[in-house]
């Protein structure tokens, strides 16, 4: 095969990359984007395998990623994406460098932190676009000999041909233009002396790049006063190296900890459902939903997915694939509570057997949705309790198209945002706002503590008559018994 030579680089008038378009990284992000975004290279950043990348002096955070990078063989201008893979040359291995630290610069172009000389490695071998799938396309990254990220081109959320028409609607692309594809999950940092290796190759592996080497050193010259300066801080590190944990970082602290978890599942909701009244809340239950285990106490933190009604043209291009219901699914964490808006349309499954097992075996604390189940059987069956509106066989595409994730959405007849405590029992469910859960829950406990002394006096006879609620009176006598308690 032809290998990338300086020919290929000096050919190469533009440099585009994509922000995000492999569910693992969009997953690992925490968003997805419903239509593709760039940002600009200079053609000045390429480099070839083999040559030595520098990075700059007094900046921590040198990033890689792994991608695949498409070469433009003739010109490409308002093409369509049935026609956009015959613009397309070859395919090659790239790492798309980059600092971190300055990031804060440039406010999304990128250009000082991923624009630097070198920051651009292509190669080393070009595979022609007409002898492979663009969908069954393997890309994997080693750090130091260590696999990074092993990751296919199956279930992108934007497939190349889409990007090239995609972008062909404002912009020429021209022949020798490469465009980065994305990057999957698993990028992280280099520090000086680190090898990192690069290879695309198709999904059988008869054919290869060969891995694109390239080996960090330390910059020696200081960036001067008149510009940017490099600065890192948590924020920066957890993006760079993928998550808190990988860059050394402690967890962030829940809104729910485990103290707080205890207390709350002490209570039953109708309980803190008075005690939010107390507060102005009086429109934060989830209303009629049928659970499936309504003998459980859920208590959990909210990921949130919305369904739009169905319109055929737009189900073509967000209800196929990876699409939003499906990375909701496979992104919720243990302990969480996937809520669905579905509008309280009967019509139609929102969830289903496959799904709900998925969001099980990852730790799902519940599923909640005021539409339909499908598979009605074996989702009553799970462990996992699941809130609905009613069964229903018919698949989600009758009435629904997954829209979007992690956002404020309407369910049961009240709002439910990304974080808010969720809290459902046999009386009902409950959205807790988490910067009130505490006292909520402190507040139901001694409610509760009251109410068992009140029970007592009405089973010995006496009148809810400022028993129930406490007058001044029976309260000395609640607090006298309290103390009798805690004596004993």
């Amino acid at each position: 095969m032809e290998q990338v030579n300086d020919d290929t680089l000096a050919a190469a008038r533009k440099v585009i990359a994509v922000h995000i378009n492999y569910p693992s990284r969009a997953a690992q992000r925490g968003r997805t984007p419903a239509q593709p975004s760039y940002f600009l290279k200079p053609s000045s950043s390429l480099s070839l395998t083999g040559t030595v990348v520098e990075r700059p002096a007094g900046c921590e955070l040198l990033g890689y990623e792994g991608e695949i990078a498409i070469i433009i063989g003739k010109g490409a201008r308002r093409v369509d994406v049935e026609d956009a893979w015959s613009h397309v040359a070859a395919v090659t291995a790239s790492n798309d460098l980059g600092v971190y630290d300055l990031r804060y610069a440039d406010k999304g172009s990128n250009l000082r932190s991923k624009g630097g000389d070198g920051f651009t490695p292509v190669g080393p071998a070009l595979i022609p676009a007409d002898a492979v799938d663009p969908a069954k396309l393997r890309i994997r990254t080693w750090h130091n000999g260590e696999l990074v990220q092993d990751d296919t081109t199956a279930d992108l959320l934007f497939p190349f041909a889409r990007l090239v028409a995609d972008l062909s609607q404002l912009l020429t692309l021209e022949e020798g233009d490469i465009i980065l594809t994305g990057t999957p999950a698993g990028a992280s940092v280099a520090v000086p002396g680190d090898v990192l290796e690069v290879e695309v190759s198709t999904a059988d592996d008869q054919l290869s790049t060969g891995r694109l080497t390239t080996t960090v050193e330390e910059g020696t010259t200081a960036f001067a006063d008149f510009g940017a300066r490099p600065k890192a801080d948590d924020l920066q590190r957890e993006e760079a190296y993928g998550s808190r944990e990988a860059a050394g970082l402690p967890a962030a602290e829940s809104p729910l900890s485990p103290e707080l978890k205890t207390k709350l599942e002490s209570v039953c909701t109708a309980t803190l459902s008075s005690q939010l009244r107390k507060r102005g809340l009086n429109n934060v239950s989830i209303d009629g939903l049928t659970a499936t285990r309504p003998d459980r106490k859920v208590v959990g933190l909210a990921r949130t997915l919305r369904y739009v009604p169905n319109r055929e043209d737009l189900f073509k291009t967000h209800g196929g694939g990876f699409n939003a219901q499906k990375r909701a699914i496979d992104s919720v964490n243990e302990g969480e509570i996937l809520v669905m808006e579905a509008r309280g349309e009967k019509g139609t499954g929102t969830i289903g057997d496959i799904l709900a097992l998925r969001a099980q075996v990852r730790g799902a604390a519940a599923i909640i949705t005021d539409g339909g189940v499908r598979d009605f059987s074996a989702v009553a069956a799970m462990e996992l309790p699941t809130y609905y509106s009613n069964p229903h066989p018919a698949v989600l595409g009758r009435r629904h198209i997954p829209w979007d994730t992690d956002i404020t959405i309407a369910c049961g007849g009240t709002t439910v945002q990304p974080g808010d405590i969720i809290v459902a029992d046999s009386d009902g469910i409950l959205v807790i706002p988490p910067a009130i859960a505490e006292e909520v829950a402190n507040d139901s406990i001694a409610q509760e503590r009251e109410e068992v002394f009140i029970a007592e006096m009405v089973e010995q006879g006496h009148s809810v008559d400022g028993l129930y609620p406490l007058n001044a009176q029976w309260r000395t006598k609640y607090l006298e018994w309290e103390a009798g308690k805690a004596n004993d």
